[in-house]
């Protein structure tokens, strides 16, 4: 089997309101949606969640040539061919080996993005080549995943305050955990924030708190200490982008709530020292953001070794095959309570994995499972 083409489909949403985290506003979904096609007929389908997209799609358009002709069944090889032409290659300057020149340091988080729909779309034609969804192929034998729904984020024109009546109706739909994103307002606020929320949901529904890296070490510590008494399952993205696993020591140290990270980092080398630095009790790398599949199970498979549970970011309908493969070693795939943050997803997929009674449920359709409503891919295409 080969490679025979790839076609890149950028697209977006607006929302409806534009909502906040502690770091930035969203006033529009954009997914790039994957093709590759094979001659033999199966197609796999990925995705990314990076931008920009123009630069991403740019990438996508550089990297056909490069997988033409090679066999869709080896991602690992795949990943390594176009990870190579990330660095300097000796031997020569410029395209001398057949590959496009080394790229500029300034592309790589838009490169590894590229990377990630391709290696996605790699792993579903696997399944779909051996009739088996991936969760199989990698030995998982789980059908139904531990989730939980991330809300209560900042919506413009409306009371910060509101999450507790947010968090409460995906309790009601059946959520065994819910996660509150935090960080953007004063220290009583955002306690006030998780105290309505607590009440609200009661005190057997798990509790995490998305801070995206709002504070630095001494913040975060004060932070933890006035949050301790609402029983916080998890502190994720705690600090500063800056600050280095050495930092998330000293918040670990200082605090009895567990951290979580890893959802905006590029590769496993740099989650490796998360891992290592036995700060982080749960790593959250995002496949759909960054370097794909495959680096997501050699990111779990590593922190599996180390005793580090494994909580993937968002996309269930492809990290849940990841988290039932794992078994005990992963902890859950990440679900939103409400559909309307992530228009994409639920207009253009059918089909894989689903939310169902405080469960991800994986289905036996081969790959990843996941069908593509072509009509809605057309109605949500970026203008280019």
């Amino acid at each position: 089997m080969k490679i025979t083409e790839l076609r890149v489909h950028p697209l977006s949403a607006r929302f409806d309101k534009v909502s906040w985290t502690a770091h930035e506003p969203f006033d529009t979904a954009h997914l790039v949606l994957v093709e590759v096609h094979t001659d033999s007929g199966l197609v796999g389908i990925g995705e990314i969640a990076t931008g920009p997209q123009s630069t991403v799609c740019a990438m996508l358009e550089m990297m056909a040539p490069v997988i033409k002709g090679m066999d869709p069944l080896a991602p690992n090889e795949i990943w390594q061919r176009l990870f190579s032409i990330t660095v300097p290659r000796p031997g020569g300057i410029g395209p001398w080996d057949g590959l496009p020149t080394p790229l500029p340091r300034n592309h790589r988080p838009q490169f590894m993005a590229a990377m990630a729909g391709i290696d996605i779309a790699l792993w579903d034609i696997r399944g779909k080549a051996a009739n088996l969804p991936v969760f199989r192929l990698l030995g998982g034998t789980r059908t139904e995943v531990f989730t939980y729904a991330v809300g209560g984020f900042y919506v413009e024109g409306e009371s910060p305050f509101n999450c507790a009546d947010e968090l409460a109706s995906f309790v009601a739909k059946g959520f065994p955990a819910v996660k509150l994103k935090t960080g953007a307002l004063s220290l009583a606020d955002e306690v006030k924030r998780v105290r309505l929320v607590r009440e609200a949901i009661g005190p057997d529904v798990l509790l995490m708190l998305d801070l995206n890296a709002p504070v630095d070490v001494e913040g975060c510590i004060r932070f933890s200490h006035a949050v301790e008494p609402y029983d916080i399952f998890w502190l994720e993205e705690p600090l500063h982008w800056y600050l280095q696993p050495s930092d998330f020591v000293r918040v670990a140290n200082a605090t009895s709530i567990p951290l979580a990270q890893g959802e905006r980092e590029w590769h496993r080398f740099t989650v490796r020292e998360f891992i290592d630095s036995g700060a982080i009790r749960y790593v959250q790398f995002d496949c759909t953001r960054y370097a794909g599949f495959s680096e997501a199970l050699r990111i779990a498979q590593y922190a599996e070794m180390k005793g580090v549970m494994v909580a993937p970011h968002t996309a269930a309908h492809i990290h849940a095959h990841l988290v039932s493969a794992l078994g005990d070693a992963a902890f859950a795939a990440e679900s939103v309570g409400n559909e309307g943050m992530h228009p994409i997803h639920h207009r253009i997929f059918h089909g894989g994995a689903h939310y169902r009674d405080g469960r991800v449920h994986l289905t036996e359709a081969p790959g990843f499972g996941i069908e593509v409503d072509w009509r809605e891919v057309e109605a949500l295409r970026t203008p280019r």
